[in-house]
């Protein structure tokens, strides 16, 4: 998913806009994840002291744009057509061509706009998008095995559960195992038993 020119990526759903992170987007991103802080913290990397300010949010317009023309990553904010109110983002990330034809998939969304389908709605574009218009064969993710609201969104979206990797990430300051999933352009079953 290269830029081609200055054209950046878009994806439409019925109710969100996903796009690349904007320098103006920087108060409604600060705001939401401020607000929603205790209700993501648990699931993510250790935020850094700098995490909500300005200059970290230039930053990591930058990292998109860059990400994005090199081919590496896609980073999108998931944005309401109605109210342009931004409600999440999702990142395409780690994209492999060639043989492996494969990338893994991170997410989240703000509190007040978690279980609306936003997220579900997300994926899904993402998905088609990553197998129908970047020829991927595979999109990997990872969760925490208590986080069972993301492991139920995946296997609504046609991830199937594939085993746990022993201290995977650092989550919230500490190494901790995730299960893995992927969705195979070939096999959507997708569903275990997690409750």
């Amino acid at each position: 998913m290269k830029l081609l020119g200055n054209k950046l990526p878009e994806l439409i759903t019925e109710r969100l806009e996903l796009r690349l992170p904007r320098t103006g987007d920087y108060g409604q991103w600060s705001a939401l994840r401020e607000s929603s802080r205790s209700f993501l913290e648990p699931w993510e990397p250790t935020w850094m002291s700098d995490h909500l300010t300005r200059k970290s949010f230039s930053e990591r317009v930058r990292w998109a744009r860059k990400s994005t023309e090199d081919g590496f990553a896609v980073p999108f904010f998931l944005l309401r057509h109605d109210d342009g109110v931004l409600v999440g983002g999702i990142t395409v990330d780690q994209i492999r061509l060639g043989p492996a034809q494969k990338a893994s998939i991170g997410y989240w969304i703000g509190e007040p706009f978690a279980r609306l389908g936003y997220m579900k709605e997300a994926i899904e574009a993402l998905v088609h998008h990553a197998f129908c218009e970047m020829d991927l064969s595979r999109i990997e993710a990872a969760c925490l095995p208590t986080n069972t609201a993301s492991r139920k969104l995946l296997e609504k979206t046609g991830f199937k559960y594939e085993g746990v990797a022993q201290s995977y990430l650092q989550i919230h300051g500490r190494w901790q195992n995730h299960v893995l999933y992927a969705n195979l352009r070939s096999d959507r079953r997708g569903r275990t038993d997690a409750g």
